[in-house]
């Protein structure tokens, strides 16, 4: 907290060193993210910075997130086709890749999969939770073994991708979403490490794509893709078939773990929250919601990049011009008293309107459906467990990425969850 307030503190340092007040102002974004948003909301509500724009008001954040002619997803494109090698729909705004792959994997993930995804992320939970607690005398690290666990492992069961073994697969994405998400500064070496594990991942999974070609069976994602016949003139081969399964991984695995982390451990740190969590946990349909408005309180994607391609008046008023990273602040919309009624209230039983954690606009989250239920049980499946309380504090890579969080327990799972 700043005692004469963020903006004067910034304006300040600014003046006097434009570099120091960028990196305040990025430190502020990690640790003071929640005051710093209010702040700005009221008094600047789009902050001209010197390596970004920041927009904060829900009604710009959705105008950014909801214009691809001005707001390109092409921030994210040198780092990520870097890594595999070739384009990738999720970073092609308004071209036939797009809207054609786009189309397909929706197809791909079909909604109707959502119950048995559901099904699929508790069992590995409750595999995951007893394996460790057999072994730990009622304590274990929920980040290894139970919140990149079953992501990891439901890539392997629902995607169709298991990597050559799960710490490699792990390893992949870590190495390649660091460059992609958190590499602001341009470091050679995160972007270095991205590109061999792209290619390493890459070369994976154009061997895996063959043999599947060659055995087109599994109703796994990847066997829907190889069985799927689509028209030589259309392009899609088995490049982008690899490419398009490599981008469940990528838009997956970090996005769930970060989640899931998030939600347990501010659970955890208000007994009130924890404890009508736990008393909904019986009942999915009444425990999801606790989930969602955790993560409101906390999000993992609190801000999604954008890069301006041309001048844009903001509902505010305020015009981002042409050139411009752009950080539209999802974490301060959903927090916006304009757009969502009584903010600082935790209300589990708010309409999905007020959570933004998929996105918002053409570029929202593509697997949103099997997403929401691995991040939604996996949860569940921990609060169902008594005697559930933290062991100790989250440990992060780069203040982003969770990396540790011990978990304690007293006893076994209860039974019929």
């Amino acid at each position: 907290m700043q005692p004469e307030g963020y903006l004067a503190a910034y304006d300040a340092l600014v003046r006097a060193d434009p570099a120091a007040a960028q990196a305040r102002l990025a430190g502020w974004l990690r640790t003071d993210w929640r005051e710093l948003f209010a702040e700005l909301r009221a008094d600047r509500p789009v902050l001209a910075a010197p390596a970004f724009t920041l927009v904060t008001r829900h009604a710009d954040v959705t105008e950014v997130l909801s214009r691809p002619a001005a707001f390109t997803v092409s921030a994210y494109r040198p780092s990520m086709e870097a890594a595999l090698g070739a384009p990738i729909m999720l970073t092609r705004d308004g071209t036939p890749m797009n809207w054609r792959e786009k189309g397909l994997m929706r197809v791909m993930l079909a909604p109707e999969d959502v119950p048995a995804v559901r099904a699929l992320a508790g069992e590995l939970a409750d595999e995951a939770l007893d394996g460790a607690l057999d072994g730990a005398g009622g304590g274990l690290d929920a980040v290894a073994e139970v919140f990149r666990g079953v992501p990891l492992r439901v890539c392997a069961r629902y995607f169709g991708f298991p990597g050559p073994d799960e710490a490699t697969l792990s390893r992949w994405s870590r190495a390649i979403m660091t460059d992609v998400t958190a590499n602001f500064a341009g470091d050679p070496g995160v972007h270095a490490a991205s590109v061999a594990a792209g290619a390493e991942m890459m070369a994976y999974l154009r061997g895996l794509v063959a043999e599947r070609r060659a055995a087109p069976d599994g109703a796994d994602v990847l066997g829907r893709l190889v069985r799927t016949r689509l028209p030589a003139e259309l392009g899609f081969d088995d490049e982008r078939v690899a490419v398009n399964i490599a981008g469940t991984l990528l838009g997956f695995v970090e996005n769930a773990a970060g989640s899931m982390t998030n939600v347990v451990s501010l659970l955890l740190g208000r007994p009130d929250l924890h404890a009508a969590a736990a008393a909904a946990a019986g009942d999915p349909e009444r425990f999801d919601g606790h989930v969602w408005e955790a993560l409101r309180f906390d999000p993992f994607l609190k801000m999604i990049a954008r890069y301006s391609v041309r001048d844009h008046v903001l509902p505010s008023g305020e015009t981002v011009p042409a050139g411009r990273l752009v950080l539209a602040a999802v974490a301060s919309a959903m927090f916006d008293d304009d757009a969502v009624d009584d903010p600082a209230a935790f209300r589990a039983d708010r309409s999905e309107d007020a959570w933004m954690h998929f996105g918002h606009g053409p570029h929202a989250c593509l697997g949103v459906h099997p997403g929401r239920v691995v991040i939604a049980e996996t949860v569940r499946r921990v609060m169902l467990r008594p005697g559930l309380r933290a062991g100790g504090d989250v440990r992060r890579d780069r203040d982003v990425f969770p990396d540790g969080f011990p978990l304690r327990f007293d006893a076994p799972a209860r039974e019929g969850a």
